[in-house]
């Protein structure tokens, strides 16, 4: 087993906060169970219950608890209100690698905020952790997030034919990557 972790509070830009996962965030867990995408993409219960909720923020300190991930809230900083999840997956760090996944409630979508919350995430495992390279799989349809990888400085790399199930279906995904020596204008 993995060694345990502890999930920091690292600041994403001027307006939000990225910080461990609490019981107080189960509002975030209905939004999200609303939504007609993240439950399909996530472990996010749908349809909610409070004790499914409970059992999802569980199984986030089960990550950090067990080495294999650091499962981050993004919460706006004036008010504390949670409005996504970013989360970087230690799945493959023998082999240098980690995987980055992320969400926004619709309320916080086209606001800069999935960008800002990538690319202090990216940096941090980067730099911080010195992971060699961090990785992020997106749907070819879902321009949001290609355009919010982009911006992060990620390059795409291909397309993995049928890589996913998704919705009870295979989907192909667009793999992106940013490595530690590459260089980003915005930096990090």
């Amino acid at each position: 087993m993995a060694h345990p972790l502890t999930v920091p509070s690292l600041t994403a830009g001027a307006d939000f906060v990225l910080r461990p996962w609490e019981m107080s965030d189960l509002p975030l867990v209905r939004e999200a169970a609303e939504d007609d995408y993240i439950p399909l993409i996530t472990t996010i219960p749908s349809p909610y219950s409070d004790a499914a909720a409970q059992a999802f923020v569980r199984r986030q300190w089960s990550r950090a608890a067990t080495g294999t991930g650091y499962p981050f809230t993004i919460a706006r900083t004036r008010d504390r209100r949670p409005v996504g999840s970013i989360g970087l997956h230690l799945w493959d760090s023998a082999e240098g690698r980690a995987t980055l996944g992320f969400w926004m409630t619709a309320s916080a979508r086209g606001q800069g905020v999935a960008g800002a919350a990538l690319r202090t995430v990216t940096t941090w495992a980067l730099h911080e952790l010195r992971i060699p390279r961090v990785q992020l799989l997106v749907e070819p349809w879902n321009t949001a997030s290609v355009r919010t990888a982009e911006s992060a400085g990620y390059l795409r790399e291909g397309l993995l034919r049928g890589w996913q199930e998704i919705g009870g279906q295979r989907r192909d995904m667009l793999m992106y990557a940013r490595l530690s020596d590459d260089r980003f204008p915005g930096g990090g």
